[in-house]
């Protein structure tokens, strides 16, 4: 569970489950809000991480998420999901498309090193839920690809600083087999960079 007063906002880019991000910080003892991706940021409280949440088909493809690239400008870690990981990608210099071969439904992942942090205690191969007609293709400059499946090559990535990760599945989802475990590492990440001098 999470430490005291860990602070973990929620940015809504307009997907499905957002609220369901919103409860597992909130079932993990997080002190968490939605709020919408064009919260300026000097109206934002002082947050120790950040989640920015899926949305619509192509909507991290054009950059226009609201003040997301503003987001990321804090010096706090902070997690992309689907659209969210595939806006963070083209902000640091990477790039996102539309996808080949669309996943919708169950999907199994693999690990690549590890995963690092992110994936902490799970195993190498693990079933995910996917909901995605985009995808990233290339991982920006100081970024490494954490994760792969069969049809998409970046299911996630992180960068060399470890505070930045992004996801093409969705953890939030109950499909996703250690999604929750996932979030808790996300959680401690948090935490330990707040207590980091």
């Amino acid at each position: 569970m999470g430490g005291p007063n860990i602070v973990i906002d929620v940015i809504d880019n307009g997907g499905q489950w957002t609220h369901r991000e919103w409860r597992m910080l909130r079932y993990m003892g997080v002190d968490t809000k939605i709020l919408p991706n064009n919260t300026p940021l000097g109206e934002m409280r002082d947050v120790d991480g950040l989640i920015l949440s899926g949305g619509a088909a192509r909507v991290g493809l054009t950059g226009e998420l609201g003040n997301c690239a503003e987001y990321l400008g804090m010096k706090i870690p902070i997690l992309g999901i689907c659209a969210g990981h595939q806006f963070m990608a083209g902000h640091y210099g990477g790039e996102a498309r539309e996808a080949p071969a669309p996943e919708f439904g169950a999907a199994s992942i693999e690990l690549i090193d590890g995963g690092g942090p992110l994936f902490a205690g799970t195993p190498d191969t693990q079933v995910v839920w996917e909901s995605h007609n985009d995808e990233v293709s290339r991982v920006p400059e100081g970024f490494r690809i954490t994760a792969q499946s069969e049809s998409c090559q970046v299911q996630a990535m992180q960068n060399e600083e470890g505070d930045r990760f992004g996801l093409q599945f969705h953890p939030e989802v109950n499909d996703s087999e250690f999604g929750g475990h996932i979030f808790q590492n996300f959680v401690d990440i948090c935490e330990r960079a707040r207590r980091a001098p």
